[in-house]
């Protein structure tokens, strides 16, 4: 067989090199074919199409704009977010829901860490079906579910694949808090308790724009409150280009009391750091 020998081998795989896989990047990612309108191709800096079941990650300078699309009405991303090069400033969904005073994502609304600085803002979103309540999915739940949670497995877990994703950029399992998702919804009912919403359908998109250097993960898996008992996942579309962060006179620098003062952190950190 052709690669039955180191030569045979080395051949094949040259051979492949101008053959586009779909769930691959796209490198570079200025190749892209179908940049976002009012985008140019050389400000691309990722462009990716994440299959059902995978994960991704990305280093981001600050201001650069992150597009997810959830292609056939099936992705669920779960996203975690670093300051690049201080890790332990994170993403904190908790903090995200209560200085804010909303439970539910959507355009607007801030990414926080725990000290009260924004981590991405959300520019836009016409899927409406976020959460930043349950997390992700774990092994064991995946095991009881699907009957498997390995990340190499017909059903993995997203805090599975979230692991592999943070090795990939020297973070361990401990520094993997509860993550946010977008295009499956969950509501709080009046009782307390958690209605799934599902998906608003096929296309759906949400722009976030990082507002300090960030190191981004994100696995596309089942939200877990799915209640469906197959594994199912669509692709998800993963594009980000060149931009600039929220600055003072924004409309959203001032949208709230509670926004401003965050962006007020964020500045001041920034600032004594030489990034802004």
């Amino acid at each position: 067989m052709a690669t039955a020998t180191t030569y045979g081998a080395r051949d094949h795989a040259r051979a492949q090199q101008d053959t586009r896989v779909e769930t691959m990047p796209v490198l570079p990612a200025a190749d892209w074919p179908t940049p976002p309108e009012g985008v140019r191709s050389a400000d691309l800096v990722w462009a990716e199409t994440v299959a059902g079941g995978n994960y991704t990650h990305k280093v981001l300078a600050r201001g650069t704009e992150l597009r997810l699309t959830d292609l056939t009405g099936e992705a669920c991303a779960h996203v975690l977010l670093y300051v690049e090069g201080r890790p332990w400033e994170r993403l904190n969904a908790a903090d995200t829901v209560k200085v804010l005073w909303n439970a539910y994502l959507g355009e607007g609304s801030l990414l926080l860490s725990d000290q009260g600085r924004v981590l991405a803002s959300v520019v836009s979103d016409t899927s409406g079906r976020h959460d930043a309540l349950c997390g992700t999915s774990t092994a064991a739940r995946n095991v009881r579910r699907y009957g498997d949670g390995a990340p190499q497995g017909p059903s993995p877990a997203g805090r599975e694949l979230l692991k592999l994703a943070a090795l990939k950029n020297g973070l361990e399992p401990r520094d993997l808090p509860p993550s946010v998702s977008f295009f499956q919804g969950v509501r709080v009912l009046p009782d307390g308790g958690l209605e799934y919403t599902g998906t608003s359908g096929q296309g759906g998109e949400v722009v976030l724009r990082a507002e300090q250097p960030l190191t981004v993960l994100v696995a596309n898996v089942p939200h877990p409150l799915d209640p469906r008992s197959e594994y199912v996942s669509g692709p998800l579309e993963v594009l980000a280009w060149k931009g600039r962060a929220t600055a003072p006179g924004d409309d959203l620098w001032d949208a709230t009391p509670e926004g401003r003062r965050a962006f007020l952190n964020t500045a001041e950190h920034l600032i004594a750091r030489g990034i802004a």
